[in-house]
């Protein structure tokens, strides 16, 4: 049986030597996010926090730091998904194992809450001043909640059945809120909490949520899995926990966990928006201020000895790495019955996950054509592109399968090496301009504003690869140090942009563009990124798709040697070229406070309470 309570979690870790106690005072501002980071990037232990400055309450952190301490947290209910996940995409191998059939009726039986009429969750309450004040960087406007789970419920049809629990982060302290009754609640436009806030405003009622913290860590992985419409996520809770979720309803309250740790009741102001962040965010930098709603809260209610789970984020791999990689596992298996003709896509954490995709498809239209291009590849782009979070993507790169069947979606040199020995930056490029974008990503042309690009590649190798410079190339004033990231992709120090506009920028670009149409073409070097330190950009692959990928729209930063428009499409001849200078319109990156910084590291060294942790 899965965990009912966050605390049997953190004993059974215990027991098991997968989390370590910190009982030293530590500060919630800025000090405890980075022992956090720092042991997530070690792949160390749980963190307990016991002694957290200014609260009277344990802050819990790297809970999910490594898969397999997730995959253990869940060891219990990996079987029934798993079976689940079969009767989808191959009943039949069900059918040959009838006796996995059995755990079936329990596992359906869980997916259904049960009320209670008398909870842990709502002995006892608090003020939101006495919170854990977690602020993570030194730019944060303010304490977050960062691991919260945000329940609400559709107003014309309310109940657990049309609900949503989600993870939007909260804004606790700080800004323009109203001390103690107020908090910020992010959250981007493709959310389902939207949708109720939208049918709330139309039918002219209030939005209530709950704003849940702890619980049953079922919890928290059900509110950020991409679920089918219609599978609410205290449904998959009580899957994931192995037994059904019980809900308690205080008077007036939505209901809520009976066993969460935490739980802020209250009411989204109706036509009030203040400004919430910066927050500093998972892409590597900082999200900055904008309007977001309000919430009134009514009581803070909290369970006896509840813990704080937290997580902190930055450039990745931070611990929401993790989420993902298990999310993936559990879900890889249905993409091919979710979008036909797909066989798998993966989200690229080194690139921040949204920015850049990574699929494989099937190219079966026509094959009695010799010359391959991509047709179906197109259609299944557009599925990609239209589906939940998938539907951030700026980069889309995407192959067919029966051109390579060995090649593996996660060896990230060989797909990029596949895609670019055969693709035709003549036809292969796929624009959608104009659209919508991840809220936390500032590389387009506004808030929620930008660009994407498919690029399709099939069919028989065009060219070979090379890592060497061509002597005879040359560079414009200002573009230096050429370096190869991997065979096919060089990077170049470019002037610093940072104070140019948008005119400047393509003057210098357009420079380069000239210069580069001078040079023999030598198509064994497809493709040329332009950005502010070489060196760093080519010391790893994560370095350059970090910068590549978070630092560019596709649409104003993508050009190309002989470029032309055809038909209102797009493309260029041999060599493409793509600007990731950080921008005047850029957010900045995320930088740690160099004091702390040495705190820490001297709490770590020798016998000190953090020894042997980083």
């Amino acid at each position: 049986m899965g965990y009912r309570t966050l605390a049997d979690c953190v004993a059974d870790l215990k027991r098991h030597k997968m989390l370590r106690e910190i009982d030293c005072e530590v500060d919630p501002n800025l000090d405890i996010g980075l022992i956090q980071r720092r042991v997530c990037a070690n792949r160390g232990p749980a963190l307990l926090f016991t002694r957290v400055k200014g609260c009277d309450f344990p802050m819990l952190g790297n809970l999910f730091g490594t898969l397999e301490r997730t995959r253990f947290i869940f060891r219990d209910a990996l079987p029934k998904i798993k079976l689940l996940t079969d009767l989808k995409t191959d009943p039949a191998s069900v059918l040959r194992q009838p006796g996995r059939m059995l755990h079936l009726p329990q596992a359906m039986f869980h997916l259904f809450p049960r009320r209670v009429s008398r909870g842990a969750a709502t002995m006892r309450q608090t003020l939101i001043k006495r919170l854990p004040q977690l602020k993570s960087w030194p730019d944060d406007g303010g304490a977050f909640i960062t691991l919260p789970q945000v329940y609400s419920e559709d107003p014309e049809r309310p109940g657990w059945r049309s609900s949503n629990l989600g993870m939007y982060r909260v804004q606790i302290s700080g800004g323009k809120y109203e001390p103690g009754r107020e908090v910020g609640l992010h959250y981007q436009l493709h959310r389902g909490i939207g949708l109720h806030h939208a049918a709330a405003r139309d039918v002219g009622l209030p939005l209530r949520v709950n704003i849940i913290v702890g619980g049953p860590p079922s919890l928290a992985l059900a509110a950020v899995m991409p679920l089918p419409d219609g599978m609410p996520e205290l449904a998959f809770a009580g899957l994931l926990g192995g037994h059904r979720l019980p809900l308690v309803q205080p008077e007036g309250c939505l209901p809520l966990p009976a066993e969460a740790d935490f739980c802020l009741c209250g009411t989204i102001v109706e036509d009030k928006l203040l400004p919430e962040g910066p927050f500093g965010d998972h892409l590597g930098y900082y999200s900055l201020q904008h309007d977001f709603p309000v919430v009134r809260v009514e009581r803070v209610y909290h369970r006896p000895g509840a813990i704080w789970p937290f997580t902190t984020v930055g450039r990745p791999p931070q611990e929401d790495t993790t989420f993902g990689k298990f999310i993936h596992e559990l879900t890889g298996d249905l993409i091919p019955s979710v979008m036909p003709g797909v066989f798998g896509v993966h989200a690229v954490d080194a690139a921040g996950v949204h920015p850049l995709l990574l699929a494989q498809g099937s190219e079966r239209y026509l094959p009695y054509e010799e010359r391959r291009e991509p047709r179906e590849l197109l259609t299944q782009s557009n599925a990609i592109l239209g589906q939940g979070q998938l539907s951030l993507a700026k980069y889309l790169m995407i192959v067919a399968k029966e051109d390579n069947p060995q090649l593996d979606l996660n060896d990230i040199p060989a797909f990029l090496s596949h895609l670019l020995e055969r693709v035709d930056w003549r036809c292969d490029l796929h624009f959608q301009t104009r659209t919508t974008i991840d809220t936390l990503d500032y590389s387009g042309s506004g808030l929620n504003r930008g660009s994407k690009v498919v690029i399709a590649a099939v069919g028989k190798k065009r060219r070979d690869l090379t890592g060497e410079w061509p002597e005879e190339w040359r560079l414009s004033s200002g573009f230096t140090e050429p370096r190869s990231v991997v065979p096919g992709i060089f990077v170049v120090t470019g002037p610093a942009c940072r104070e140019k506009n948008r005119a400047q920028v393509k003057v210098e670009i357009e420079a380069l563009l000239k210069v580069l149409s001078e040079n023999r073409p030598d198509e064994r070097l497809p493709l040329l990124v332009v950005v502010d330190d070489s060196d760093f950009a080519a010391r790893r692959l994560d370095n350059f798709l970090w910068l590549a990928f978070t630092r560019s729209d596709p649409a104003s930063d993508i050009y190309g040697v002989g470029a032309e428009i055809n038909d209102k499409h797009w493309g260029c001849d041999q060599l493409l070229v793509l600007d990731a200078r950080y921008k005047k319109h850029h957010a900045p990156p995320l930088i740690e406070d160099r004091q702390r910084v040495r705190k820490i590291e001297a709490m770590a060294a020798g016998n000190g309470p953090l020894s042997g942790l980083f």
